[in-house]
């Protein structure tokens, strides 16, 4: 899918625009924005009925829900049409996880982003991690480019989108200390270009976040069952805590569970908090 293969598609600009301030007044140092991620409408749905102040995508969960393992290049056009489902479902912000932008040029990344846009995304997650096996992350300047390019690509649609600028430094296997020198160096280079923040996944420690902090754009963190409790996180200058995969890897393996306790032993205990899901008919049908 290419920017102008979108170009006739219709959207309410004023809505998204007001969305995005919105969704960039969340960003706030001592009160991150406590950001759960959604695969499809339903799970969008119950997420914005739980009080959440916006939602975001998450590639993986997306990725599994269609039949296919995460980081397997969905393209713009697949994450398009989940994203007009969800953005169509919630009257919160939705951001997109766009993974590395499906393509490694800025074309590929405002082509992407346009299209995500259009489809009702106000925020967009873009990694630097290249796909190759040698250099497994974009040098700075090459993300640079192509962050300018999603910036450029919103701005041309009239949407302040918030450019969650994500590096992989640490999902890559660097060590912490190397890895914050790293990290702020490309902050610094981000930042430039045009990003609103810089995403660690992978990392958890709140000295290295508050360090990270202190830099040259607000941070945002992901977190799993063990990590440091939003307080802690906030307290070290994280202005946003997203779940990534870990509400969608949750349901699969309540899934896995349910289905090998039904199998083996004939019961069906597994299924006792799906009572927590009760309306859900009624809130698609408002949706």
């Amino acid at each position: 899918m290419t920017e102008r293969d979108t170009a006739e598609e219709p959207f309410d600009r004023d809505r998204q625009a007001r969305l995005a301030a919105e969704f960039a007044a969340l960003h706030r140092r001592g009160d991150p924005l406590l950001l759960p991620n959604a695969w499809d409408v339903a799970s969008a749905a119950v997420i914005a009925r739980a009080g959440a102040r916006a939602i975001a995508t998450t590639s993986a969960g997306v990725a599994w829900s269609l039949g296919v393992p995460d980081a397997a290049d969905l393209g713009a056009g697949r994450v398009a049409a989940v994203v007009r489902g969800i953005a169509g479902a919630v009257p919160v912000p939705v951001s997109a996880d766009v993974e590395a932008g499906y393509g490694p040029a800025p074309d590929d990344v405002a082509a992407t982003v346009a299209a995500v846009v259009r489809a009702g995304a106000v925020g967009v997650n873009l990694e630097d991690r290249s796909g190759r096996a040698d250099t497994p992350l974009f040098e700075p300047e090459e993300q640079a480019g192509r962050l300018a390019a999603a910036r450029a690509a919103a701005d041309r649609l009239g949407v302040p989108v918030w450019i969650n600028a994500r590096t992989d430094v640490f999902l890559t296997g660097a060590p912490v200390r190397e890895g914050v020198r790293e990290s702020l160096r490309r902050a610094a280079v981000y930042a430039e270009a045009g990003a609103d923040s810089l995403f660690v996944p992978g990392l958890t420690n709140p000295e290295a976040i508050a360090e990270l902090a202190a830099g040259p754009l607000p941070v945002a963190v992901m977190v799993w069952a063990g990590a440091p409790p939003v307080a802690e996180l906030a307290a070290a200058g994280a202005v946003r805590v997203s779940l990534g995969a870990a509400i969608a890897q949750a349901a699969y393996a309540l899934a896995a569970r349910a289905a090998g306790e039904l199998l083996t032993a004939g019961t069906y205990d597994g299924t006792a908090s799906g009572g927590e899901a009760d309306g859900l008919n009624e809130l698609l049908a408002r949706s």
